[in-house]
This record gives structure tokens, C-alpha cells and sequence, in this order.
């Protein structure tokens, strides 16, 4: 049986990769996971959480996998990403996919490209269906200074840890990222220490890649990944 682990992002909740977890699911018998982070969701409850919080409850669900399961797949977006890399780095998953990653954070051109537009629809009077706009409005309010501290400590623990991937590793980043930039992804493919990974751009796609013009493309080349078959590999 193969297990497949979704980590979702900060300020998150599994809608943010739920169009792939469904796609994995209609065409697969895997047990997919979808697990939402202590603090996140719909709705926040950010204050007080800490990171390590985030880690060890995704840590938790990978165990019951393991336990469960022959092979597990981890699939981690954003801040996710950098969980699920880390994840990968201490237990004998198969495959590990990151999506919009954030090594890094905030892509200033992309971000000031986004910002110009809500702005030319807030004079339109058409705010109200800029998805971006909707999209962070609430969490920018809802997320405390303490959590944003809190993310921030989690990427400087992590990052170092990352050239200790040896398992195959696919690299997912639009180029139309405004949260994370493209040299997040870049630094990702030079540090992993797999031999078998790849780094796919997606050329119409914001931070949330699962949505989106390029969605077909991602998830086609996502189930490509996934079924190729590879080497054992020894932790």
C-alpha cells in the first residue's frame, strides 16, 4: 500500500493543496492524508503556537503512515514544503514533492506587479473579485506578530538541513510567484543532495500552483513523479 502526505502552508489550511490531493485520490488506491497544522485552518488560531508545533503534529500523521503503509510519499507546499523536506531528512519516505517552497520569501517584483493590479481594481470598484485580494485580506488581519516570528524560525532551522535530501525530489515554482521568489526553488535544486531531482517551472503560476491556468501540466507531471520507478535508498 502507498501512503501520500500533504503539508499545507502558514496561515494555511489542505484547501491549498486540495485540487491535487483529490486528483491523487480519483486516480490512485493511495491513502492520501491531508492533515491541518496545529493553529491553522479556515479559521486562525495562530496566537501562542509554536513551531515546532507545526513539525512534530506532521511528523505524527507520517508515523501512523509509515506505520501503515509500504511506501509514503510527502507532498509539501510553502512552508509546508520546507516541513516535508525536513520530514524527508529523517525518515525513509520515497519521493518528496515541493511546491512553491519558501527557502525564501517575498518576490518584490511579482509582489509590486499584484499590488498594481488590486490597486487598478480597487479604483474599477472590482476589489471584490481580485482572488488575491480575498484570498489574503483575512489572514494579513488574523495572523499575529508572534506566528510570523514563529514561521520565521521554523525557515532558519530548516534551510540548513535541507542538503541532507537524498531521496528524489520534484521542485514545483510558478514564475508568477509574489510570496515566494524563483530563486527559493533555485536554491533548492543546488542544495539537495539527491541525484534524482528536477525543478519545474510553471510559467502562469502564483503561489498557490494548485490553482491556476498551469494545473493540468503540474498535476500530469506530479503523477509522472510519483509512478517512475527508483532505487531503495538507505537512512
Amino acid at each position: 500500500m502507498i501512503g501520500c502526505l500533504f503539508i499545507h502552508g502558514f496561515t494555511g489550511a489542505p484547501y491549498e493543496i486540495e485540487p491535487l490531493a483529490r486528483y491523487i485520490r480519483d486516480s490512485t488506491d493511495w491513502v492520501v492524508r491531508t492533515p491541518t497544522l496545529p493553529g491553522h485552518g479556515e479559521t486562525l488560531y495562530l496566537k501562542g503556537t509554536h513551531y515546532s508545533e507545526w513539525i512534530e503534529y506532521a511528523e505524527k500523521v507520517l508515523i501512523d503512515l509509515l506505520q501503515s503503509c509500504d511506501k509514503v510519499f510527502i507532498i509539501g507546499f510553502s512552508m509546508g514544503g520546507l516541513i516535508a523536506g525536513y520530514l524527508a531528512t529523517r525518515y525513509p519516505i520515497q519521493k518528496l514533492v515541493l511546491l512553491s517552497a519558501a527557502a525564501y520569501y517575498i518576490n518584490p517584483k511579482q509582489l509590486v506587479a499584484d499590488i498594481k493590479i488590486m490597486l487598478r481594481d480597487g479604483l474599477n470598484k472590482t476589489l471584490h473579485k481580485n482572488e488575491l485580494y480575498l484570498r489574503y485580506k483575512k489572514k494579513i488581519v488574523d495572523t499575529p506578530l508572534s506566528a510570523t516570528i514563529e514561521f520565521r524560525k521554523l525557515v532558519r532551522k530548516i534551510r540548513p538541513e535541507l542538503h541532507h535530501i537524498k531521496v528524489p525530489t520534484l521542485i514545483v515554482q510558478g514564475e508568477c510567484d509574489g510570496i515566494v521568489p524563483l530563486k527559493s526553488a533555485n536554491y533548492l535544486y543546488q542544495v539537495i543532495s539527491s541525484t534524482e531531482k528536477k525543478l519545474l517551472l510553471l510559467p502562469c503560476a502564483k503561489h498557490h500552483v494548485c490553482y491556476g491556468e498551469d494545473q493540468d501540466k503540474l498535476f500530469k507531471e506530479v503523477d509522472t513523479f510519483l509512478h517512475e520507478s527508483t532505487k531503495e535508498y538507505i537512512y
